[in-house]
């Protein structure tokens, strides 16, 4: 008993000493709410046209972003950045590329009001909403009440979208103890630590805590006209700063970056090495590197199971 106490401390010790910090393996979500949620993730009612849904930019069975350089929306208008994925973003500090949203329940009205993608108003999406039979069912039973509001119907997506969490990662398990890591993935993260990735990409989402410009070292595009955090701040400083992106599932989000011109994860870490490292990788270097990032995929979503 006295050797499993300490054991435990041991790991908790060297886990509490590792940037990175596994999923929760139990994440508070309210279900029946989520799961009207999830009804609406994948329902086109929420567009214009009814041709484009949640889902059709952010596919969460694989990896939840788009596999599309940009993602298309009502009457095949394309929009102007890649879609980043939606999966654990609960835990973002903020949200977009540019961080316009301060969390996801003002997230969410950017896509559903943007005239590229859904095109929607409040007023009609209650409309619509409300002359569905099960839906009136299904809010009665979250909400009460008999007339489905529009914050109603925020509220219930941005709920599914907190329970989409991967937890349980090969490299979630190696931080708590549970398993080990092969000679590769061990001296990949050695590398991804030492050539300093882990200065932006920590945490518990690897990422999404911080804002970097992307091209410290070497400039990178600059006559791009990318949704950056200069929209927002009109600092001119801030040309190509972007939040920086999760590496969770990362093996599953490709094309890479806002411009989606990384193909694959050997071409990323060749332009992140160059153009924010500052350092060209060896072929082995990179090999190693990549086999701890594919450690990074998480579980599918507990909710997505649920009928």
């Amino acid at each position: 008993m006295k050797k499993t106490f300490l054991l435990h401390l041991i790991i908790l010790s060297l886990y509490a000493a590792e940037p990175i910090s596994p999923i929760p393996l139990d994440v508070e979500v309210d279900l029946p709410k989520a799961n009207l949620g999830k009804k609406l993730f994948f329902d086109t009612i929420l567009s214009r046209d009814n041709s484009t849904s949640c889902f059709s930019c952010h596919n969460i069975y694989d990896g939840g972003a788009d596999s599309n350089i940009v993602s298309v929306g009502v009457k095949d208008k394309k929009g102007n950045i890649q879609s980043p994925t939606v999966l654990n973003s609960r835990y973002n500090f903020k949200q977009f590329w540019n961080g316009r949203a301060r969390d996801l329940g003002e997230q969410i009205h950017g896509p559903i009001q943007n005239p590229v993608e859904h095109d929607m108003d409040a007023e009609t999406i209650e409309m619509r909403i409300n002359k569905i039979d099960e839906y009136k069912k299904m809010f009665k039973e979250v909400y009460g009440g008999r007339h489905i509001t529009y914050a109603q119907v925020i509220d219930a997506i941005v709920e599914f979208e907190n329970a989409l969490v991967t937890p349980n990662a090969k490299f979630d398990k190696f931080l708590r103890g549970e398993i080990e890591l092969s000679k590769n993935e061990k001296e990949g993260y050695v590398l991804f630590k030492k050539n300093g990735c882990i200065t932006c990409h920590n945490g518990i989402n690897i990422g999404g805590n911080s804002f970097q410009k992307m091209g410290t070292f070497q400039e990178y595009n600059e006559d791009s006209d990318f949704p950056d955090r200069s929209k927002i701040t009109a600092n001119p400083d801030h040309k190509n700063v972007f939040k920086v992106p999760t590496l969770r599932n990362i093996n599953k989000t490709a094309p890479y970056f806002h411009d989606a011109s990384a193909k694959t994860l050997k071409d990323a870490l060749g332009v992140m090495s160059k153009h924010n490292l500052g350092i060209i990788l060896k072929d082995h270097e990179v090999e190693d590197m990549i086999a701890f990032l594919k450690t990074l995929d998480g579980e599918l979503p507990k909710i997505l199971d649920i009928k």
